[in-house]
């Protein structure tokens, strides 16, 4: 796209449709995320929310097991992809809209090649999608079709007629309603930086929260992935995690309060030399207000991937499907897979992130810019459901504490809390005398293989002002290129 003499908001879009076709079981036109963008005409970040809401119809009684919120035609939220990436070109897209689909469009009328990775994914996913997931080539008409086809059009009325028939519960009312929100970023400052995440219901607050509790400890001085350095990491993302769990889900969270530098303060207070219990990852009645409890992150299938122009124009994408192939379901001749977003509601109904009509959820995507002295430093981010909270923080400190380049960053190993109580999962490379460190300040300490999707698998573009040049970094755990012109 760029080459073609195309933006790099085109170019977003052009990404985000070929992996829609090429990584079907990660994002796609019937999923949802964010765009985090800068327009360098404007001078202005922004926010592209392309999250749908629950259907009208979906209350607690209709869904009466987990799996019935995992799998299945009532797992889909209402499609939000589609709009999104409209969205973005009609309001900051340079090039036709035939152009900046053509490469998606190709590929899914043609085949494209699968990698390893592919291959593995797909194979892992067996279990959530049904023979008819091989049928590709009807993608190629869904990509050609514009917003006003998909939410009130031909596409639509197949979308409804295939969930009356398979007693789904999106109906016309429910893409009718369906809204691009525009909205602003929330940030901190973070010693000399700026650091942009969407809005709640976005959980991105969380990492942005951590960065505030540890903004005046020497972490450089400490070292990388030192025992002293991992303690204080792990025990502010707890305390931030809380936060996030109770309140992203909630209208008009306290955000403010949250990320005032005074409450980052007492949040510091309250870690002490040895590791505090956890609640986990999801929130729960059983515990003490604000502790949460874990989640099944073992079938998260989420993209992130970032876009950088000459004229200083960037996006930071994160879009999903939810698990493998999102519900298993594709939309009757539409050949488009329907997202499982009803998973990341709760059953609970005392939780605050319970599952209600048209209503909006906490959302763990969550993409990232970094900002020094009003120039661009980093656009950044990973798949990996609330993990991406963690491993996003992970690469800014390294970027920014630790002088890392992006690459550097990104590959460096990662720890992930998971599981309640005291846990804390961490890839092999970090050395046993540092978990050993760790563990006699009480960390229960679960060692995963050196490199592991497990902590997410990030992507980014570092900037540098003074030279003029950017550097792509690609993290070797799941599919991804940097690729320049």
């Amino acid at each position: 796209m760029l080459l073609a003499g195309g933006n790099a908001f085109d170019a977003a879009v052009a990404v985000a449709s070929t992996l829609n076709v090429v990584e079907p079981y990660m994002s796609g036109i019937a999923g949802n995320g964010y765009m985090l963008i800068y327009s360098a005409k404007e001078k202005r970040h922004r926010v592209i929310d392309y999250l749908g809401t629950a259907p009208y119809a979906a209350t607690l009684d209709v869904y009466p097991t987990l799996e019935s919120q995992q799998i299945g035609i009532r797992a889909g939220m209402v499609p939000g992809g589609c709009g999104g990436w409209l969205a973005l070109l009609d309001r900051y897209g340079s090039m036709d809209h035939a152009d900046v689909f053509a490469p998606a469009i190709e590929l899914a009328e043609n085949g494209y090649a699968v990698t390893v990775k592919n291959a593995e994914f797909i194979a892992g996913a067996r279990p959530y999608f049904s023979e008819r997931a091989a049928e590709r080539t009807h993608s190629a008409k869904s990509l050609k079709a514009g917003a006003e086809a998909f939410y009130r059009g031909e596409i639509a009325k197949e979308i409804v007629r295939f969930s009356e028939e398979t007693d789904g519960l999106i109906t016309e009312k429910d893409l009718a309603d369906f809204e691009v929100e525009w909205q602003e970023p929330i940030s901190v400052t973070y010693k000399d930086y700026e650091v942009y995440c969407p809005p709640p219901p976005c959980s991105g607050f969380q990492y942005l929260e951590t960065l505030n509790i540890l903004e005046n400890d020497a972490l450089g001085e400490l070292g990388h992935n030192t025992p002293e350095y991992l303690h204080l990491l792990i025990e502010a993302i707890k305390l931030a995690s809380a936060d996030r769990a109770e309140y992203a889900p909630r209208p008009n969270p306290p955000i403010e309060r949250l990320l005032s530098k005074d409450y980052a303060r007492a949040q510091r207070e309250r870690i002490g030399e040895q590791a505090a219990v956890s609640g986990g990852e999801r929130w729960s009645k059983d515990t003490l207000p604000g502790e949460i409890r874990a989640d099944d992150w073992t079938t998260e299938c989420t993209t992130h991937f970032d876009t950088a122009d000459a004229e200083g124009n960037i996006v930071a994408v994160t879009q999903s499907l939810g698990q493998p192939f999102g519900s298993g379901v594709i939309l009757g001749s539409t050949g488009m897979f329907l997202n499982n977003f009803m998973n990341w509601f709760d059953r609970i109904p005392e939780s605050p992130n319970a599952v209600g009509p048209h209503k909006r959820i906490e959302m763990c995507m969550s993409p990232c810019q970094v900002w020094k002295d009003g120039n661009p430093f980093a656009a950044i981010g990973t798949p990996g459901s609330h993990g991406i909270l963690q491993t996003t923080l992970q690469m800014v400190l390294n970027l920014i504490e630790h002088g890392m380049n992006v690459q550097a960053a990104i590959e460096a190993p990662r720890v992930r809390l998971v599981n309640p109580g005291t846990h804390v999962s961490m890839e092999g490379r970090i050395p046993a005398a540092v978990r050993a460190a760790l563990e006699a300040r009480g960390h229960e300490v679960e060692v995963l293989p050196d490199w592991t999707a497990t902590v997410g698998g990030g992507q980014g573009i570092a900037f540098d002002p003074a030279e003029g040049s950017f550097m792509g970094g690609a993290d070797p755990r799941r599919d991804g290129y940097a690729i320049g012109v």
